[in-house]
C-alpha cells in the first residue's frame, strides 16, 4: 500500500538548461542588458546586471515587480542574482562556449523554503519559467523572433 506522505530527505533545487546557438557574449549580453531582456523575459527594468547593482523588474501584463540584487557577474559567463521580496532565492545564470559560437545556458535557483508541497510546487513552476524564458532567448537570438512566450503564459481571464 502507497503512503499518503512524501518525505523529501533534501531540498530541492531548480535547474534547467538550453543551448543557444550564438556567442557567449552575445548570449551573456542579452541577460545581463534590460535593452535586449525586456524583449523575452520581463518588460521594465531599473538597469543593467552589474555587481552590487539593486534593480527592480517588472512584468506589465501581470501588474507584478521583483526586487533584483546582483551578487557577482563575471563578464561573458555567470551571473549570481538574488530576488523574492518575501523569502530571498538565489539565482545563477552560467553561459558556457559550445562549439563554433553556440553558448550552454544554465539556471539555478536555490534557498527554497517552505512545506514540502510548496517547495516541490515552486520547484515545478520555476523550472517551468525559467525553461519558458530560456526558449525565448534562443528563439530571439537565433532567429530574430520575439515569442511573447512569458506574456502568454498566463493570459488574463484564463
Amino acid at each position: 500500500m502507497a503512503s499518503d506522505t512524501l518525505t523529501l530527505t533534501k531540498i530541492p533545487e531548480v535547474q534547467t538548461a538550453m543551448l543557444i546557438r550564438r556567442p557567449p557574449a552575445e548570449v551573456f549580453r542579452a541577460f545581463a542588458d534590460p535593452e535586449v531582456t525586456t524583449r523575452f523575459w520581463f518588460t521594465k527594468s531599473t538597469g543593467r546586471m552589474t555587481p552590487g547593482a539593486r534593480l527592480q523588474w517588472t512584468w506589465e501584463m501581470y501588474g507584478v515587480s521583483t526586487n533584483v540584487l546582483v551578487k557577482e557577474v563575471e563578464e561573458g559567463s555567470r551571473i549570481l542574482f538574488q530576488w523574492n521580496d518575501d523569502h530571498p532565492l538565489t539565482v545563477e545564470f552560467r553561459f558556457t562556449p559550445y562549439g563554433q559560437d553556440t553558448t550552454f545556458v544554465e539556471v539555478t535557483e536555490t534557498g527554497l523554503a517552505g512545506s514540502g508541497d510548496e517547495i516541490v510546487a515552486h520547484v515545478a513552476g520555476s523550472t517551468g519559467g525559467f525553461t519558458i524564458v530560456l526558449c525565448a532567448a534562443k528563439a530571439l537570438l537565433e532567429q530574430d523572433i520575439e515569442l511573447n512566450a512569458v506574456r502568454d503564459r498566463h493570459p488574463s481571464g484564463l
